[in-house]
């Protein structure tokens, strides 16, 4: 199955374009649904997964590079692996914005999906949803973004 919109994106992808793929395929092969809008940027490229339709990650194009965007609906139930990202990884997750909402209910447009209350290195982080997980794909990043995605995936 080709997918023109998708064979555009990997051209953009550069040097990533081989660690893409290999989370592409992940997801794909776990029944996520792929789904691709042109944006300001480039493109999104956003997993669904297929029970609940709800979006798994998006990859998403920025001058610094190909970033995928992680939105975990069970982090609490294996949090403890967020010990084990590099510190170029949790050094990405500690600087993403706080999530207004969990520090005042009121702070925030009362539609925003309320972001994620974790611990990491024994600090807790309340972050917004968009950009905590915002992760950059890399060599040393890839491996620990497909554990943190077959993580979500796992029964």
């Amino acid at each position: 199955m080709t997918d023109k919109n998708y064979d555009e994106f990997l051209e953009i992808t550069g040097v990533s374009r081989s660690l893409v793929e290999e989370i592409n395929d992940l997801l794909l092969d776990s029944s996520c649904k792929r789904e691709i809008k042109t944006a300001k940027s480039g493109f999104t490229v956003s997993y669904l997964l297929q029970d609940t339709k709800k979006t798994l990650a998006t990859f998403v194009c920025r001058k610094t590079g190909i970033k995928i965007r992680i939105f975990p609906q069970r982090l609490n139930e294996y949090a403890d692996f967020l010990e084990t990202l590099p510190a170029k990884m949790k050094k990405e997750i500690a600087k993403a914005s706080v999530c207004k909402r969990l520090v005042n209910p009121n702070g925030c447009n009362p539609k925003c999906v309320m972001g994620y209350d974790f611990i990491m290195d024994k600090e807790r982080y309340q972050k917004c949803r968009y950009m905590a997980f915002m992760l950059t794909i890399t060599e040393e990043s890839t491996p620990y973004i497909k554990k943190f995605l077959q993580n979500e995936l796992m029964e």
